[in-house]
């Protein structure tokens, strides 16, 4: 036995940080995507979660009640968003399921009485509705509540949403539970609900290459995903995201146009080979990658 480990041990560095073995060459990588990287929570970024509504239910519709909300009052169109759910986010796509969020932040301090045909609507979950807010009483509708408590007005979302005015702002959203890296970049069109996350910042359309790259996949799940979920899946868990090491745009010989030209032709292998060059790996260290992704 103690041969056998002097012969298959590898030397490990600990921190107070998290930590894992490694082997040789998984080192090598390791330290080189720290040294040539930078970690995404030293970018000029911001990561935020999707809509939590309180009750999905009556607040997610689809695109036929969307279209009779707006019959029966056309202001309706004012509060009501096309949105997407983790599960509609693909890699550079998506597939709409022709569903629509009541956008009733609290912080755009909406009068509900302006949008008949919304209240009308939200009013038929009566009791379902009601939120631990004071309103026990909404227009002689009493029951008892289903909703989280807040201090939001019954017909609001749960979050207050600080950030709304980002979802109409080009950005990167992602699911956070996947087997592969599912990113989209959206100049505006959509919200998307909690169990997403929107990236806003500068340079996208590189990071989004970066971020849905074979290597920076592998790299994300080797060393920062703080552990798989069953067989093949991970966790973009934002805490664990912002550690990535990715070079910032300006410290690379590569132009935005670059990374906007490879996107739109769908040359993903070409990005691929971008980001191994970034990172200055060996052919040995990026053949080691290849077989494991």
């Amino acid at each position: 036995m103690s041969v056998y480990i002097r012969q298959n041990s590898s030397d490990q560095s600990y921190t107070k940080n998290t930590w894992c073995i490694l082997n040789p060459i998984e080192q090598s990588i390791k330290e080189k995507i720290e040294r040539i990287g930078t970690p995404l929570k030293n970018w000029d970024i911001n990561i935020y979660r999707g809509v939590l509504t309180g009750l999905n239910e009556a607040f997610i519709i689809d695109g036929a009640k969307k279209d009779e909300l707006i019959a029966k009052d056309p202001k309706s169109v004012e509060i009501i968003r096309p949105i997407l759910r983790g599960r509609d986010i693909k890699r550079y796509s998506y597939d709409f399921a022709d569903k629509w969020l009541i956008a009733t932040f609290p912080s755009k301090h909406y009068n509900i009485d302006d949008y008949p045909a919304v209240k009308e609507y939200l009013l038929t979950f009566d009791k379902r509705i009601l939120e631990q807010s004071g309103e026990k009483d909404i227009d002689g509708i009493k029951g008892k509540n289903a909703r989280k408590k807040t201090c939001n007005k019954w017909f609001e979302t749960q979050d207050s949403i600080a950030y709304w005015d980002d979802f109409s702002k080009q950005k990167i959203v992602y699911s956070e539970i996947v087997q592969s890296p599912q990113f989209y970049l959206d100049n505006g069109e959509f919200y998307i609900e909690a169990t997403s996350f929107l990236l806003t910042g500068n340079n996208l359309e590189y990071l989004i290459a970066c971020l849905n790259s074979k290597p920076i996949s592998y790299f994300f799940k080797t060393f920062y995903a703080g552990g798989g979920l069953g067989e093949k899946g991970y966790r973009y868990k934002k805490a664990f995201l912002i550690n990535l090491p990715i070079p910032l745009l300006k410290n690379i010989n590569y132009k935005l146009d670059t990374f906007k030209t490879l996107i739109r032709n769908n040359n993903t292998k070409e990005i691929d080979n971008i980001i191994y060059k970034i990172y200055q790996l060996s052919d040995s260290e990026i053949e080691y990658i290849e077989k494991l992704i």
